[in-house]
């Protein structure tokens, strides 16, 4: 017997939102990860830094649905602003970042109390965007987050690296 159109449905919710659920995991351990990492003093640039941006890039295109195809343009201003969102965050964040260099040159950073005061302002003007797309019943997939997260990450490093190469050496050369 084959599927009907119904029971057809039925999975393609379920896979929905087993997809939704597994977001959510991603993007609250993330944001837990990125949040504990940044409050620890760390060397400006190194390492994978781009890693975790790229793969939130990926689960958020992966499934499609960005835009709610029954509100487009509800839709799409609500996803313009959780990206505008994710800019500014990343732009703040970094200005609210301490930093400096030690003696062989390189650049540290550390998240300091704005630092996290940013990240909480941040998330509560999110969970008012998706109130007011739940007012309005728009959809926003959790691929929208993932997206405006990836490019939190993307801009604060990209402002820190901008920050990182106009700074002075914390010591003295003798000549």
């Amino acid at each position: 017997m084959g599927s009907t159109p119904a029971h057809s449905r039925i999975h393609l919710s379920e896979a929905s939102v087993m997809s939704g659920l597994v977001n959510a995991v991603v993007i609250v351990a993330v944001i837990g990860i990125v949040i504990a990492r940044q409050l620890r003093p760390r060397q400006v640039g190194s390492g994978r830094w781009w890693l975790i941006p790229g793969v939130l890039i990926v689960l958020a295109v992966r499934d499609g649905g960005l835009i709610d195809a029954h509100h487009p343009d509800a839709a799409a201003a609500l996803f313009v602003a959780e990206l505008v969102v994710g800019l500014a965050m990343g732009v703040v964040w970094a200005t609210t970042t301490r930093m400096w260099t030690k003696p062989d040159g390189t650049v540290w950073a550390q998240g300091t109390k704005a630092t996290l005061a940013v990240w909480v302002l941040g998330i509560a003007v999110r969970v008012g965007l998706y109130a007011i797309a739940a007012a309005e019943d728009v959809h926003q997939s959790s691929g929208s987050v993932l997206l405006a997260v990836a490019v939190t990450l993307l801009i604060r490093t990209g402002v820190l690296i901008r920050r990182a190469r106009s700074l002075e050496p914390s010591y003295r050369t003798v000549s």
